[in-house]
Parts: structure tokens; C-alpha cells; sequence
């Protein structure tokens, strides 16, 4: 799983993963809502465009895995908070 940051922006709280996918929002709860809202919209985009790589690009194995596996999650319907966070 990619690292889980928090960083403090003034009276404003944003999560990263990875570099991956971020949220904002001004309180934690917030933040994390949408850091979800941000990941189901990249696994749901990877599922339906897949995912293509050049020569120049290795890409990390274990992080379209993780995405992969959070993409077949959300598409069965489930909640892919307890994988993120």
C-alpha cells in the first residue's frame, strides 16, 4: 500500500497517497472523504481505460496491484475505506 500522508495547509487538512491520489477538506474527516472520492475515480477510470506503460516506464507491480485490487472492490459494490486507510 502507498504511504498515507497528512499535511496541515492553514485551517485546511489535505491526505495524500503516494503520490497517487490526494484529498482536501477542512477538518480529517473531510479530507478522508474525499482522498476516497479521488481514489474511485482513478480505479474506476483504470478499469474502464486500462493501463498502459511505455519501455521508458517501470511501472511499481505492487501499486497497480493495490489499485487493481481497489478497483474490483468498488465495482463489486464494497467500501474500499478499510484498504486505504
Amino acid at each position: 500500500m502507498p504511504a498515507l500522508t497528512i499535511t496541515e495547509l492553514g485551517d485546511r487538512v489535505r491526505l495524500s497517497l503516494g503520490g497517487l491520489a490526494h484529498g482536501e477538506g477542512a477538518s480529517l474527516q473531510d479530507a478522508a472523504d474525499d482522498l476516497v472520492r479521488s481514489i474511485l475515480r482513478l480505479v474506476l477510470a483504470l478499469r474502464s481505460n486500462g493501463f498502459g506503460v511505455s519501455r521508458e516506464l517501470c511501472p511499481d507491480l505492487e501499486t497497480i496491484n493495490y489499485l487493481h485490487k481497489l478497483g474490483e472492490i468498488a465495482a463489486g459494490g464494497g467500501d474500499i475505506r478499510a484498504h486505504v486507510f
